[in-house]
């Protein structure tokens, strides 16, 4: 009864848009009332839960993502790619992705990719006369690459939880990232086929100064995915020392080199920072109690046996997985999902013989494409006020990028798993 009661009111509730820490606050009242415990029992359990030191790499992150939003460091990044492809039919918009990419490697978010991004390569998408629904669902469409290059709030999460190696957990989604940005970019130069009035960048001649130039600008900010990844793949720091060095790289870059930020503006923006990771703290102490209980309740041999009574095979377990991780993605955001999803359905995966790891990559691609799926996508809607631009343009557009980019990679991610296993295992071993 526990098990079934609290899924209904996390269901019941998230779909009539109460926060996901209320929803889940009113679990744990329904858990109180209805269990043998009084909720002072599973206080502990979510006090030890979030004084990780692991975790304490997420908020230094989203404060590392929110310097770089307001600080103007991906605009060089973007600079730089226009200046390679932007001559091209659909090179600008091929940048937008590329730039997503690079920014996601640095902050982790998709939010904060799609705000920053999105923010800056619209004006030029328009300008430049791309279709401006296709534009801005490319753009909503290519931020959870935030979510699978790492470093990754998520994945942190998913090792934490599932007690794996956070780097290998990072590394699982690189390719699968990679084949992602292909797929992007390839549906959309065809859905670009039909359009003749796009203006095109004429290339720099000489090239190489122009080259010489814009690297000198955009340095500082590539630098910052280096320092980070080299330092964690280096063995030189831990992902919570990089995302420290992250923040104090960061702030100094974006006052004194690209001048986007001060002082003042900086204090605000670790305020607002202050205010999302306060959010999520709050909404991990609380999903933490929720699954450790359900846990308790029997809730994964519970999960496994329905999975079983359906079917024994293990591509259609598999299958069943994906489908289930996206409802959860579609009514709650990434880290509440995966924290959710984790305990649950993990022990089902490794009974068919998937690995942990691989499992990491998987639940990435299924919580990114899921932000960005109809009818609730959170993602969507963000994209439509960052871009100034109605979701009923950005709809159909959205529905063909899922169609023949995120499902195909996730068909790959989940059944083909060297994908996953293969970069994780060459260089962690």
């Amino acid at each position: 009864m526990i098990i079934v009661g609290s899924l209904v009111i996390v269901c019941v509730m998230l779909l009539l848009g109460v926060s996901v820490f209320v929803a889940f606050g009113a679990v744990l009242a329904f858990i109180a009332v209805v269990g043998d415990q009084s909720i002072s029992g599973y206080l502990p359990t979510g006090s030890t839960g979030i004084r990780s030191l692991v975790l304490l790499a997420i908020p230094l992150f989203m404060i590392a993502g929110g310097v770089m939003e307001k600080g103007r460091i991906a605009a060089p990044l973007v600079a730089l790619a226009e200046l390679f492809i932007g001559h091209l039919k659909g090179g600008l918009s091929a940048a937008a992705v590329l730039a997503c990419g690079v920014f996601g490697s640095i902050s982790g978010a998709a939010n904060a990719t799609l705000t920053c991004i999105g923010g800056i390569m619209m004006p030029h998408l328009k300008r430049a006369n791309y279709p401006a629904g296709q534009s801005a669902a490319l753009l909503v469409c290519a931020s959870p690459l935030g979510l699978l290059i790492p470093p990754s709030s998520s994945h942190i999460l998913y090792g934490w939880v599932a007690q794996q190696h956070v780097l290998k957990c990072f590394l699982s989604t690189v390719i699968p990232a990679m084949i992602l940005i292909t797929l992007l970019i390839i549906t959309n130069q065809f859905m670009l086929r039909k359009y003749d009035n796009i203006e095109l960048k004429d290339r720099p001649d000489p090239f190489m100064p122009a080259l010489k130039a814009q690297g000198r600008v955009a340095g500082p900010a590539l630098m910052m995915p280096i320092i980070i990844l080299g330092g964690i793949y280096g063995g030189i720091m831990t992902p919570t020392e990089a995302a420290g060095i992250a923040v104090v790289y960061a702030i100094p870059v974006a006052i004194y080199f690209y001048k986007g930020l001060t002082w003042k503006t900086l204090a605000e923006t670790v305020q607002r920072s202050g205010i999302t990771i306060g959010v999520v703290m709050v909404m991990i102490f609380m999903v933490v109690i929720v699954s450790d209980n359900l846990i308790a309740q029997g809730a994964p041999q519970i999960a496994k046996d329905m999975v079983y009574s359906v079917s024994e095979n293990p591509i259609v377990i598999l299958l069943m997985i994906n489908v289930v991780m996206i409802l959860i993605g579609m009514l709650m955001d990434d880290i509440s999902g995966l924290l959710l999803s984790t305990p649950i359905l993990l022990p089902i995966a490794q009974s068919v013989g998937m690995d942990p790891i691989h499992f990491a990559a998987v639940i990435g691609v299924n919580l990114g494409m899921a932000n960005i799926t109809p009818p609730t996508a959170p993602l969507l809607y963000l994209g439509a006020q960052v871009t100034d631009t109605p979701v009923a343009k950005m709809l159909w557009p959205t529905l063909v990028f899922i169609v023949f980019a995120w499902l195909p990679t996730l068909l790959l991610t989940t059944f083909v798993p060297s994908i996953a296993l293969w970069l994780p295992n060459l260089l962690l071993g």
